[in-house]
């Protein structure tokens, strides 16, 4: 059990200068509020925050850092305020403490997903804003995993998921191995108990021999060294756990199969000493082809450099070598925790933050993207890039998630080259935007000024930085449009009255009662919903024109128009706009929808509003504009025909085609069209068009052909 002279002893170790009084006050304050609480392992509850203390105290972080490690649940299990805890130990405490906290979860959340995305994003922008936050958040998850084994086991495996997902990438992209590695190995013995604990009976089998290797090839090593005055340090060991299971898992192998199972870490004092190192290592045993790695000239995006390849020995034994500095060593072990050693009330430097681009690019996703689920999607997959490093025309080193193009790489130089992107060059050579990078491509990006992103980019580009920033202009631009056409079209209306829209929107003191009344903020929100044609012109005429003006204009507007509807026969009043009549609507060619599907509309320019099924495939595309969807329904009406396509496929015998003929016509319905054709292996496809009057009816017509003898498959098309 962790004691506090423990963490003080640590803290000494690494910053003898440390306010070590200021670290005691937070410890008895941690006492005092705890007092009387328990774990569900019994021990006092004190013990939880003292063992996230000196794993924080372990990457040497600051005495803020540390000190908030003993405080960090103070704001959810105690009776403790946040202008308490700010008056007993200053805003920096208080704001890691408070971004480490749960209160913010007493939200009730729709679904599980939502819920958890939720807690990331706060998370991700408390890690930004301080990457204190995340580091004490880490040492919290660490140390109830390390005592997970009290909880149920539906609780342990939904925290062991959790930690798998989100908790131990982070700590990955970090940098932070030591931290890593054991959330991994836990996660692994909760979620996975019988697979684990086979793992180490089979490690535990293998470990006298593998004993033995390391002594004979380390002893090679530091004689080997020693005779070319390289000063080393030498660590073999047996694979974590973890990533044996995972090589298992993902080479489809057996544990019997695997023969590198020994790892062997080389520490040395310069970069010069890594190559040589390795030159003599590939000199006394062969090097594996295609697993020499290096990222000490292509570091990885979390700032990790080493040296990695695998050899055989003589006797065809196999192992890893990892070579580094002891620079690069404490980095791999502590990550981002290496690089900022934090002051008192210090933030990070721009210097520093550059140096992690993930994080800045978390931070502007997070303010971009608006929808929890999203959110999480983006950030999960952003946790486990394949990734793609290439260069800038001046060398600099950019990465992105394997399947990126030019249009990824220009928005992650800066915003205005990505919208005015028009061309790329690789390696000096001309190509399509499309073109896919590839790690090691020089890539200069051609612009024009004036120029601007198309919605066909969406489908090219793959970064959430260039997505957003793609669809975040459309949506500026389809505004700007809607303004231009939605003042054109009023201006029109209030003609009709002989009244000038411009004097009344800078003289008239009615225009912001009448907005108001109609629920809009501005004019130009108002426009906007004209030009999207969510609204008419009319309703706010009708707000504005005197009663005996507007009664004798109405009188003959609807007369014509009476007259037109019927000779043109505008709309289909098979669905209507909810809360809204007389608004042109039509059915989408696309997908057909018919009576009893669940339907979406969206707002088209001069053509009204396009019904679609949700689910077709051109709703995604269409909606990513939110303002131009509106929300329809079906307005039941007798005798109503739609034309649906079946594609129905079956063995290609004789007779079977009458009757599924004669299937379908015992529903009473028409055939309008019918084609059949033969495929390989004896089968047979037939596609035609049927009268259907509702889901439901597609529904029992569908059944009765799956019902046909022969019939294997039927599907809407």
């Amino acid at each position: 059990m962790i004691r506090f002279e423990d963490i003080v002893e640590k803290v000494e170790g690494y910053d003898p200068e440390a306010d070590i009084s200021f670290l005691r006050k937070a410890y008895i304050f941690s006492a005092k509020e705890h007092r009387g609480q328990v774990r569900l392992s019994g021990e006092p509850y004190l013990t939880h925050p003292l063992e996230v203390a000196y794993i924080l105290a372990d990457l040497k972080l600051d005495i803020s850092c540390v000190a908030s490690g003993l405080l960090h649940d103070i704001l959810e299990d105690t009776n403790m305020t946040l202008k308490a805890l700010h008056d007993a130990f200053g805003k920096d405490i208080a704001h890691i403490v408070n971004g480490v906290t749960k209160i913010g979860e007493i939200e009730k959340y729709r679904t599980k997903e939502e819920m958890e995305a939720e807690n990331l994003r706060k998370m991700i922008l408390a890690m930004v804003d301080d990457l204190r936050v995340i580091l004490v958040k880490l040492a919290d998850r660490l140390h109830n995993m390390r005592t997970l084994q009290y909880l149920a086991p539906e609780r342990r495996e939904r925290i062991s998921r959790e930690t798998f997902e989100i908790y131990a990438p982070i700590a990955h992209r970090l940098g932070i191995g030591k931290i890593k590695d054991e959330l991994e190995e836990l996660a692994l013995k909760h979620q996975d108990t019988a697979a684990y604990e086979e793992l180490i009976r089979n490690i535990e089998n293998s470990k006298r021999i593998s004993s033995l290797f390391i002594e004979e090839i380390s002893r090679t090593l530091r004689q080997t060294f020693s005779e070319q005055n390289i000063p080393v340090e030498i660590h073999g060991r047996i694979k974590s756990p973890y990533s044996i299971h995972r090589k298992m898992k993902d080479q489809q192998i057996t544990f019997d199969q695997i023969y590198d199972l020994v790892a062997f870490r080389i520490i040395t004092r310069t970069v010069r000493d890594c190559y040589a190192i390795l030159g003599i290592m590939h000199s006394i045993w062969k090097p594996v082809p295609g697993r020499f790695k290096d990222f000490i000239a292509m570091p990885k995006p979390n700032m990790y450099q080493s040296l990695h390849t695998s050899v055989i020995t003589q006797n065809g034994e196999t192992f890893e070598v990892q070579i580094r500095t002891e620079d690069m060593h404490r980095i791999a072990e502590e990550g981002v925790a290496a690089h900022w050693r934090y002051k008192e009330k210090a933030k990070l430097r721009e210097r520093d933050l550059t140096n992690v681009q993930w994080l800045r690019q978390l931070m502007e996703w997070q303010q971009e993207v608006k929808d929890p689920r999203e959110f999480l999607k983006v950030v999960k997959v952003d946790l486990y890039p394949d990734e793609v490093y290439a260069f800038t025309p001046k060398g600099k080193i950019l990465s992105f998630p394997k399947g990126a193009t030019p249009i990824d790489f220009a928005y992650a130089i800066h915003t205005d080259v990505g919208h005015q992107c028009v061309g790329a060059r690789i390696n000096g050579k001309l190509v399509p935007l499309r073109t896919l990078l590839q790690s090691g491509d020089r890539v200069e990006i051609i612009t024009s000024a004036g120029h601007r992103p198309s919605r066909d980019w969406l489908n090219i580009a793959t970064t959430s930085r260039a997505k957003n920033k793609i669809r975040s202009y459309l949506i500026a631009s389809e505004r700007n449009k809607s303004i231009t056409l939605g003042r054109e079209i009023c201006e029109k209306e209030f003609k009709k009255y002989r009244m000038d829209l411009k004097k009344l929107s800078g003289e008239d003191e009615n225009l912001e009662k009448a907005l108001e009344f109609l629920g809009f903020r501005s004019l130009d929100d108002f426009f906007v919903a004209v030009g999207l044609g969510k609204v008419t012109a009319h309703h706010l005429v009708s707000r504005l024109v005197p009663p005996e003006k507007l009664k004798e204009r109405e009188g003959r507007e609807f007369a014509i128009s009476k007259v037109v509807k019927k000779v043109l026969g505008l709309g289909d009043k098979r669905v209507k706009v909810k809360g809204m009549g007389d608004v042109m609507v039509y059915l989408a060619k696309c997908c057909n929808p018919i009576m009893g599907e669940e339907i979406v509309g969206y707002i088209t320019r001069g053509k009204g509003v396009s019904v679609h099924s949700v689910s077709c495939h051109n709703v995604e595309k269409l909606l990513y504009d939110s303002e131009r969807r509106i929300a329809v329904e079906w307005e039941r009406r007798e005798e109503t025909i739609y034309e649906v396509r079946l594609r129905i496929q079956m063995d290609d015998r004789q007779g079977i085609l009458a009757k599924i003929v004669s299937a379908i016509s015992d529903e009473r319905t028409n055939i309008r069209d019918l084609g059949a054709k033969s495929l390989e292996e004896k089968r047979g496809e037939i596609n035609l068009v049927l009268d259907i009057h509702d889901m439901e009816h597609l529904s029992r017509i569908m059944k009765r052909i799956e019902g046909v003898k022969g019939v294997h498959n039927v599907e809407r098309i």
